[in-house]
């Protein structure tokens, strides 16, 4: 698929209850990078194979959850006409001035009908991975340091008016629709899986009545074994481990779900399929959910459905 317009998650920016821990945790379990701090207090991360300067930021506050989903467009003139695309479909938007995240360009924030905040942007620092851009090896030592995520993946985000959002996200985004599932019904939206790009999906929204949760953030590991080395990272440092090692059969990952000290799930997460925008988007019917969610176990987990921050 052509990259036209937004291209991947780039950053999200997570509220945490205890900074210094939150840091420990994010830097030594996960194992992701520390790349800066600011004077707004925040601490920014990478995962070790991402380029751009940040794709993880944290700030202390006295309740858990995220702030933002930042996306990177292509460019500086795809940016500009999202802005208007945005607006002219009736979404209001807002300019944040470049720097005021550390090495990040000017965004385009808006709210989803979902009440998430979202925002675009083209430019970010490229500080590397660790390589030579010439004659590069194919990892470096910080990737075996902790949990050693490739890179921030995605999120499962809850909210109302899913079906308002999916037309926002295809029809003025350019993401696609990958994976469905349905309510009692068999018509109404319970769950959507959408991309911007040929991974199952980037972004996926549930149906909650409350705006604005978070259910869990993804990051990347390149195989099954990872997964399971992860979770053996987890249980050594005493990790509160949500569910799995598992499969899913939506996208049909392979994951395991823990949360960090505040309480924010994360998932780690590999394989998948690839998915283009004209293939026909797999449906799940309610009865199924737990098969879908849980391919293994063909069920779900109560604190699964119903822990969001």
């Amino acid at each position: 698929m052509a990259t036209t317009g937004v291209m991947r998650p780039g950053h999200i920016q997570l509220r945490v209850l205890d900074l210094d821990e939150s840091v420990d945790f994010y830097k030594n379990v996960l194992g992701l990078v520390e790349t800066g701090r600011d004077d707004a207090g925040r601490v920014y991360f990478k995962a070790w194979d991402e380029r751009d300067h940040n794709s993880v930021i944290l700030r202390q506050a006295d309740r858990a959850g995220m702030d933002l989903i930042g996306f990177k467009v292509k460019d500086r003139a795809t940016l500009e006409q999202l802005d208007k695309d945005l607006q002219a479909y009736g979404v209001p938007t807002e300019r944040i001035a470049a720097g005021e995240l550390l090495e990040t360009g000017e965004r385009v924030r808006f709210t989803t009908p979902t009440g998430h905040v979202m925002e675009l942007y083209a430019d970010k620092t490229d500080v590397g991975n660790g390589q030579s851009y010439t004659n590069p090896d194919p990892w470096i030592p910080s990737s075996e340091h902790g949990i050693g995520p490739h890179r921030f993946d995605h999120c499962l985000l809850y909210g109302p008016n899913i079906e308002e959002n999916l037309k926002l996200f295809t029809e003025v985004l350019g993401f696609h629709l990958v994976e469905r599932v349905l309510m009692e019904d068999g018509k109404a939206l319970l769950g959507t899986f959408i991309s911007c790009s040929h991974k199952a999906h980037d972004l996926a929204f549930i149906c909650h009545p409350e705006p604005g949760k978070l259910h869990h953030l993804s990051f990347l590991l390149g195989s099954w074994e990872q997964v399971l080395r992860a979770a053996d990272i987890m249980s050594m440092n005493k990790v509160s481990i949500d569910i799995g090692p598992t499969r899913h059969g939506i996208t049909r990952g392979t994951t395991i779900y823990a949360f960090d000290p505040s309480g924010n799930r994360f998932e780690t997460f590999s394989g998948g399929y690839e998915t283009y925008p004209d293939h026909q988007p797999l449906t799940w019917t309610f009865d199924e959910v737990g098969t879908g969610i849980f391919y293994h176990d063909r069920k779900l987990n109560e604190r699964f459905l119903s822990v969001l921050t």
